[in-house]
């Protein structure tokens, strides 16, 4: 299967949300001495203005962190080291965890590791995240493919093909279940054992 990691989309990602700031302390609850309030009225709480720009700087300050760790397990996966590509990507979804992209990506690489379960989960995120994206609904059917789905695999593809119609990864692989599911249905009628469910994509596809 070919990944592609830099695939372009304009995709929104909803911002970290801004830190609360620190409930009020024990001592803040009594009553303030003449002092204190001379002390208050001299040096004011920031306003909500300059709160927000602190938010602001910080939630910057999270995403260009987390784009880095997104750069960082893009080179690592072209580079074939999936594992650790993985990683890098895991730690951006901790700053970022509602980007489709990364949840899209590593579904790809959990593929290629042969954890067709996790990435059935990865790339479910990522067409819940973004429905009308098209690749994610490929990624996703692969998954299930793999996992020995064709039934819930062609949905997905017909998903994706329904928002992009000149899709030919969503028209291969569709073809590719609809044989998985021939060959079951072969099985069946002829009596022969259907211990193996399961089916990975790249099994033979000729005509029977």
């Amino acid at each position: 299967m070919k990944l592609t990691w830099n695939r372009k989309k304009n995709n929104k990602k909803r911002s970290i949300e801004a830190i609360a700031s620190y409930p009020n302390l024990p001592f803040d609850r009594q009553q303030p001495s003449a002092d204190n309030t001379q002390f208050q009225n001299q040096e004011p709480a920031p306003s909500q203005n300059q709160e927000k720009s602190s938010a602001d700087a910080l939630d910057s300050d999270f995403k260009q962190l987390a784009q880095s760790f997104q750069a960082q397990g893009n080179k690592l996966a072209e580079d074939g080291k999936y594992r650790e590509a993985l990683g890098k990507w895991e730690a951006a979804l901790n700053l970022m965890p509602r980007n489709a992209v990364l949840f899209e990506q590593k579904a790809q690489v959990l593929l290629e590791l042969g954890d067709a379960w996790s990435a059935l989960k990865a790339a479910s995120w990522a067409t819940e995240l973004e429905p009308s994206w098209a690749e994610a609904w490929v990624t996703l059917g692969r998954a299930q493919l793999n996992f020995g789905e064709p039934d819930n695999a062609i949905e997905s593809f017909d998903r994706a093909l329904a928002i992009k119609p000149d899709s030919v990864e969503a028209q291969n692989d569709k073809k590719t279940a609809l044989h998985l599911i021939k060959r079951r249905k072969q099985l069946h009628s002829s009596g022969l054992s259907t211990d193996k469910n399961r089916y990975m994509v790249g099994d033979s596809t000729e005509s029977s």
